[in-house]
């Protein structure tokens, strides 16, 4: 890969990670009302599964037309790597801001909530994890935003690493040799 091409990829995987980070976004921010609204949390699910498919077809776009529909697995490998790096960052600045200046504590008070209904506890009680609820909950509570922004940040990059194998072997094409 030549210096050019390495620039024109950075370029347009900054380009589709933004893009990434708006569905994520919007896919975070589904869930947080979703807490409340059973349809947007199915959305917020249903953002969140797309992922790999979004992924890919941004690929074959830039398949398609930057590289004349030809692009070799590591490039595509790279590429989603990239994707996913861009993304991550984008929505980890936003989940610290959220966490830092909205929330207020309420994602831990909507999960409190939660466990505290009738058929909550009766679901704890049934499977012995009331214990292990309540000290994930205090824990929950002592965490910081930057923990929050940080956690997922790692787990996005990491999922691009997975991910971007089978999305680079499905979309990769080479030329044809004469």
């Amino acid at each position: 890969m030549t210096a050019p091409e390495y620039v024109q990829l950075k370029a347009y995987a900054r380009q589709d990670g933004f893009f990434l980070a708006i569905l994520w976004v919007a896919s975070f921010a589904s869930y947080i009302v979703g807490l409340t609204n059973q349809t947007l949390a199915m959305a917020a699910l249903l953002m969140a599964v797309m992922t790999p498919f979004f992924v890919a077809n941004r690929l074959r776009k830039f398949r398609d037309v930057c590289r004349e529909g030809f692009i070799s697995f590591a490039r595509s490998y790279v590429y989603t790597i990239l994707v996913f790096f861009y993304g991550a960052v984008l929505l980890a600045v936003v989940q610290y801001l959220y966490f830092a200046y909205m929330d207020n504590g309420y994602l831990l008070s909507s999960f409190v909530k939660m466990m505290n209904t009738v058929e909550g506890k009766a679901m704890l009680e049934q499977y012995g994890m009331t214990q292990m609820v309540d000290d994930s909950l205090s824990v929950m509570a002592m965490t910081r935003p930057i923990d929050y922004a940080l956690n997922i940040l790692t787990i996005n990059i990491s999922l691009g690493f997975i991910l971007g194998v089978p999305i680079g072997l499905i979309m990769q094409r080479r030329r044809i040799e004469e």
